[in-house]
């Protein structure tokens, strides 16, 4: 699974993991982690932090086509599963961010591997989850 982190620096025109993502993205694409899920969570997030930073709703669009268009990529749906596990995590772990808890949920109920390709720590307390640093890779 690949967290929000690689895929927003990947669509960015800049940014301090801007490399680090576009190895990634061309790993995934090349089929080289096989398929690689992202929750759709990420494209809420996305949207977000796009608004933040002033991005039109148009470049915003085109960042979530490229995303989507990705080879290799799966979006997973969001279940109540998911979402019960998500607030469970956030009560048990002290996870702050409700898509934080979102990937952690997604990594543990629909990744068969559970990893996560992130530059976030907050996974490293989740137990069963096995974060990989992408710039580590």
């Amino acid at each position: 699974m690949i967290e929000t982190d690689m895929l927003y620096a990947y669509v960015k025109k800049e940014d301090w993991l801007k490399t680090t993502a576009y190895n990634v993205v061309s790993r995934i694409m090349k089929g080289e982690l096989g398929t690689v899920y992202a929750s759709r969570e990420s494209i809420h997030e996305l949207y977000y932090v796009s608004k933040e930073e002033g991005v039109s709703i148009d470049e915003y669009i085109s960042r979530v086509a490229a995303l989507t268009a990705i080879k290799n990529l799966t979006f997973t749906e969001t279940t109540y599963e998911i979402d019960l596990l998500a607030l469970t995590l956030m009560k048990q772990y002290k996870i702050e961010s409700i898509f934080d808890a979102y990937y952690a949920a997604t990594a543990l109920n629909q990744v068969p591997d559970h990893s996560i390709i992130s530059t976030d720590a907050v996974f490293d307390a989740i137990p069963g989850i096995t974060r990989i640093d992408p710039r580590e890779m």
